[in-house]
């Protein structure tokens, strides 16, 4: 079972001393951070962040594992300027903390990334990453957004829009076997609901043994019986990726 007593989906796991090779810049009204690629592209990725926010370095190596990989890869502030949640803070609070921000109302912020991605960056075929916090908001955008082509949702907490399961896009679903947050139960109700509802592509992947997080927050160099789990997570997430955009 989820543990109630910690109500956040997360702790932040091993927390990586990267800086990041791309640059921090003024998208309408948010900051956000871009990632380009070497050679000119018109594909593009939007990462979006877990509660620890737009800063936090391992979401930023992501962006930029993105960008290597050939996307103009953004990760903008979806909290807008408030701040992320930190591991010091009290998890008493976090429901309270939540509510002002609600991963089913980031459109606006989605609606100037891809504008800027269109005009700024000359993106064309546009897709959507997401981690805990994200990977929800990434099933949001699958469900209403015309504008993105795919999506990958990463420990998405699924009972945020659990009753809600009519994708536009293809969409790939990751879950961690061990998931102290996302039991699997809701995980094989979530995966009965699309195959009654869904009219495009949909993968959902358990990975066994694996935590919360595991894709984003944990370094391989200290955790060598998971490397291959997180190898497998990046490199399903990039294929996917690959094929619908």
């Amino acid at each position: 079972m989820a543990n109630e007593s910690r109500p956040c989906p997360c702790d932040i796991g091993d927390r990586l001393d990267y800086g990041g090779r791309g640059q921090e810049v003024q998208v309408g009204h948010i900051k956000a951070y871009v990632c380009k690629p070497p050679a000119g592209t018109d594909k593009a990725v939007i990462v979006i962040h877990d509660i620890f926010g737009w800063q936090l370095p391992n979401t930023r190596y992501m962006a930029d594992m993105l960008a290597a990989n050939g996307y103009i890869a953004i990760c903008p502030d979806f909290f807008v300027g408030q701040e992320a949640w930190k591991p010091s803070n009290d998890w008493a609070s976090f429901d309270d903390w939540l509510k002002t921000r609600n991963a089913g109302k980031i459109d606006k912020e989605v609606d100037v990334t891809l504008k800027y991605l269109s005009e700024q960056c000359g993106a064309k075929k546009i897709g959507v990453i997401g981690f805990c916090w994200g990977g929800a908001a990434v099933q949001h955008l699958m469900l209403k957004n015309p504008h993105l082509m795919t999506g990958v949702s990463l420990y998405g907490v699924i009972r945020f829009f659990e009753d809600r399961s009519s994708l536009l896009h293809p969409t790939f679903f990751i879950f961690a076997e061990k998931d102290d947050y996302i039991p699997l139960e809701q995980v094989t109700l979530l995966e009965q609901k699309l195959k009654q509802n869904c009219k495009v592509d949909y993968e959902v992947k358990i990975y066994p043994g694996q935590t919360h997080g595991f894709v984003h927050r944990k370094r391989q160099d200290i955790n060598p019986q998971d490397k291959p789990y997180i190898e497998e997570g990046r490199k399903d997430m990039i294929n996917w990726l690959n094929k619908y955009l």
